[in-house]
């Protein structure tokens, strides 16, 4: 009971002042606890200007991406790697992504298009949505008057065409062109442009020309004209097998007519080569070299070049180097380089570790969906993640990614309209009205799951977030 001195003083001093307010002791907890407090906060985003990617899943904020828009400000890079393993969404992003790209008017797509069934490729539902025809390259159509791309067409610099001879020659091979064989192809390849010249020179000029060098070969460099014949030897007959071997018909002619390189999006199918055959590779660095000269123009156009199974071209040294040089200089034209691996270790663990490391420091955005968790733990040491992030990265499910846009970290679900559904989801499985609800109930459910397991994981581990969040 207090004592009435203590009563009477209380008194007079709300007579005085007011009613004075009851002094509480301080309460300690932990900012796992706290965070409630704080529910408008969030980490800030990439900005209000792209293409809406989806919602970020710990703040349920709206997320847009486009390399374009930060390019300069935010991302040294234009350049976008997507990793994870099959079934989890990166195919159903990439599609999303053109198709909201395409919306703007200044954009440009083109699409390696590596697989597909029923004879067509993935991509094809898509082009035929936006009236397009796939260039479609397989060696069994090239010989009834397929698509063919000429290495040696005029459209390329007679130096790229050099460059890109030797890298088909050197992907072959497994193993760079010495000096000589170097040489016999330099002065095969000059003799030819200079000789024809009332229609494309063709693989076939190459391969006869090496077969029988002209005199004034041996002459210039003061040796027997054997000796240029035998260190052309190896040359030809690899370029034979792009002229009458399992290759034949693809590149062994004049460019096919008609193809139209001013299209919105441009798929190349290569649906119907062998994934891990020596074929791919060289393709890849066919069309790569031969887009470079022929459709990257200064005419202030953003284009995206899309690459699936990129390893095929960051796995090989010689492919690699071709690309290397292709991003540096489409950079200063508007060109953001997409590959899509399913695998990091295919990567940086590969005959070409050096060019790999290469490509992927250029590559500024990383998109990463769900990995088992010692894949997930490499990814992260070699890309940087913060270590929550790799954490979580094998409870991701269909759909919700890591998103790591120079730094800014993100956990993002892919949002799909009903429009694109069924342009994305070309498998037979979704175009049977039951199947397509019960996908439709088992992804809304998974989501949800993964949401709280999300929030569950960020209540645990929130001392591991960047503290200088701000108010969304």
């Amino acid at each position: 009971m207090r004592d009435p001195l203590s009563v009477l003083t209380d008194a007079f001093t709300g007579f005085l002042f007011g009613k004075v307010e009851t002094t509480r002791l301080p309460v300690r907890t932990s900012t796992g606890q706290a965070q409630a407090v704080y529910l408008p906060t969030a980490a800030p985003g990439l900005g209000d200007s792209g293409v809406i990617i989806g919602r970020e899943v710990y703040s349920g904020k709206g997320y847009i991406y486009d390399p374009f828009q930060l390019y300069g400000q935010q991302l040294p890079a234009p350049h976008w790697l997507v990793l994870g393993e099959s079934g989890n969404g990166k195919s159903a992003l990439e599609k999303t992504y053109v198709l909201r790209q395409l919306r703007f008017r200044d954009r440009q797509v083109v699409v390696l298009d590596a697989q597909g069934e029923d004879g067509v490729g993935e991509w094809n539902l898509i082009a035929e949505e936006l009236g397009i025809t796939p260039i479609r390259l397989d060696p069994a159509a090239a010989l009834d008057m397929g698509i063919r791309l000429n290495p040696l067409d005029p459209a390329i610099t007679t130096t790229g065409q050099l460059a890109l001879l030797r890298t088909i020659i050197e992907v072959a091979l497994g193993h760079g062109l010495d000096e000589r064989s170097g040489f016999a192809l330099k002065v095969a390849h000059a003799y030819v442009n200079e000789t024809i010249v009332d229609r494309q020179p063709v693989l076939t000029d190459i391969v006869e020309q090496l077969r029988h060098p002209e005199p004034e070969s041996a002459e210039a460099m003061n040796v027997d004209l054997d000796d240029v014949r035998a260190w052309g030897l190896d040359v030809a007959l690899v370029l034979d097998r792009l002229v009458d071997g399992d290759l034949r018909g693809m590149f062994d002619g004049p460019t096919t007519v008609g193809i139209d390189l001013d299209a919105p999006l441009i798929v190349f199918d290569l649906s119907h080569i062998d994934r891990n055959s020596i074929a791919m590779p060289i393709l890849m660095a066919i069309v790569g070299v031969w887009l470079e000269h022929t459709w990257i123009r200064p005419d202030r156009k953003k284009r995206i070049f899309l690459v699936e199974e990129a390893w095929h071209i960051i796995n090989s040294p010689f492919v690699a180097q071709l690309f290397q040089r292709l991003l540096k200089f489409g950079r200063r034209l508007g060109l953001s380089f997409v590959a899509v691996v399913h695998h990091l270790s295919d990567v940086v663990d590969g005959a070409a570790a050096k060019e790999a490391a290469a490509i992927l420091k250029m590559a500024s955005t990383r998109t990463i969906y769900a990995q088992k968790a010692d894949e997930a733990r490499a990814t992260g040491r070699v890309i940087g993640l913060p270590r929550w992030a790799v954490e979580i990265i094998p409870t991701l499910t269909p759909g919700i990614a890591v998103w790591d846009v120079n730094g800014n970290v993100q956990v993002v679900k892919h949002l799909i309209t009903e429009t694109e559904r069924p342009l994305v989801f070309t498998d037979r499985a979704m175009t049977e009205s039951s199947l397509d609800h019960q996908a439709d109930d088992a992804l809304r459910a998974a989501e949800l799951e993964a949401e709280e397991r999300a929030a569950a994981f960020v209540e645990q581990h929130l001392g591991d977030y960047d503290s200088s969040s701000t108010v969304a």
